[in-house]
């Protein structure tokens, strides 16, 4: 990809990642919503997300946007998803409309879904760890408001892409939290993204050739909620970490 690309929450966790994985591979515009610590090797703007004249004067000139600007609070009250996340993510594709970007990468969430985790028949088929795993065809079911939020989003992107035929990649984001798997936490480790399989994801949605389509960013555990079946059919994410393969905070396998 030649033109620039726009990424929106640059100053976040996810964004970290992929500028450490990245940084070099793209003609980066960067969208913070408050100033970074330190200055940034990419052109940036310091705007709203939700604000129509930040977005469109970050998102000029550019192919393609990676979007995970929001509140990113599991227990973010529903002003402040309201506004930040489903206002801020229809600013984003409206701009991209008038912009003519060909695509969008959304940070979606496993929160989107988070539901399937307190119905009582849930529990029992995570545990066998074949036989069901979310795939990304599934209806959302929101356990939070974050989660409706990003269901939103997703919904959003839906109609962006049936009517202006925008390229969308939803990609539900799981735990991403450290260079290691978090440490005696089944759950985490399960949901586990290292940070170059972060990178990694979303490079590759930046490249593969796709419509609309929802994936799991999560790395290759043996114990695992989500397919990556899909993410790795259309996508090509060969994602490269396992959490089983550490102990702790050292890597064992």
């Amino acid at each position: 990809m030649d033109e620039p690309v726009l990424l929106t929450g640059a100053g976040g966790h996810v964004g970290e990642a992929i500028l450490r994985g990245l940084g070099d591979d793209y003609d980066w515009r960067l969208l913070f919503h408050s100033p970074p610590d330190e200055e940034p090797d990419h052109p940036y703007i310091i705007g709203e997300v939700q604000d129509h004249e930040d977005v469109a004067a970050a998102a000029q000139g550019v192919d393609a946007i990676i979007h995970l600007a929001g509140d990113p609070r599991p227990s973010a009250p529903w002003r402040s998803v309201l506004t930040n996340n489903i206002d801020g993510t229809h600013t984003v594709y409206e701009v991209a409309v008038e912009e003519d970007v060909d695509r969008v990468v959304f940070a979606s969430s496993n929160h989107a879904v988070g539901a399937f985790e307190t119905d009582s028949r849930t529990p029992e088929m995570y545990r066998t760890h074949h036989e069901y795993r979310l795939d990304g065809s599934e209806l959302p079911r929101p356990g939070n408001k974050y989660g409706i939020s990003k269901a939103t989003g997703e919904l959003i992107g839906r109609y962006f892409h049936d009517e202006h035929d925008i390229s969308v990649c939803n990609i539900r984001i799981g735990n991403l939290n450290e260079d290691h798997p978090p440490i005696d936490y089944e759950r985490g480790q399960a949901m586990w993204l290292s940070m170059r399989d972060c990178a990694h994801i979303h490079d590759c949605a930046l490249q593969a050739d796709y419509g609309y389509e929802i994936v799991y960013g999560i790395s290759d555990n043996d114990r695992k909620y989500y397919s990556l079946d899909r993410a790795k059919e259309v996508l090509g994410y060969e994602p490269r970490d396992n959490s089983a393969e550490w102990n702790g905070e050292e890597k064992v396998a």
